[in-house]
């Protein structure tokens, strides 16, 4: 993550992001520490796994810790008043309708830590995100996908 980049998020997002990192750097640190302990305990560490897989837990947790500091210290929270209602920007949620379709597609725009596709929650740095945005209901926006372009109508704005 680059130290510049501002990073999106909504206000339940950066919520989330400071709540994840409160949990890590105090619980999480502690139960890791402890486990480490235990396995130090145990006796000659050099042929112990349940040491070699604390200290692997502990890379994971502190990569994990300086991650969150990144996106907190470069979180640009979305605030969706400053555009027209019926423009897509980054906090908004936008049906779409693929070209020569009748179905209907529901995204929310997010920062890439707050993504999630499953749950209709896209980045703004995706090509769908990228391709929604700043569009207005009643315009096209053109995907570019492996399968080649798809088109999408702008339904509606939430």
């Amino acid at each position: 993550m680059s130290n510049n980049q501002p990073v999106f998020l909504t206000p339940e997002g950066f919520r989330k992001v400071k709540e994840e990192l409160e949990y890590l750097t105090t619980t999480r640190r502690m139960e890791v520490a402890q486990m480490i302990a235990e396995a130090k305990a145990e006796g000659d560490i050099s042929e112990n796994a349940g040491y070699d897989e604390a200290k692997t837990a502990q890379g994971f947790l502190e990569g994990r810790i300086r991650e969150l500091e990144a996106i907190l210290k470069n979180a640009q929270v979305i605030s969706d008043t400053a555009a027209a209602p019926n423009v897509v920007t980054i906090g908004r949620t936008v049906v779409v309708r693929e070209q020569d379709t009748d179905a209907e597609e529901e995204y929310t725009i997010v920062g890439p830590p707050e993504a999630d596709p499953s749950q209709g929650r896209i980045s703004n740095e995706s090509p769908m995100g990228r391709a929604l945005l700043n569009k207005r209901v009643g315009e096209q926006a053109i995907v570019q996908s492996p399968g080649g372009e798809i088109v999408f109508e702008i339904v509606r704005v939430k």
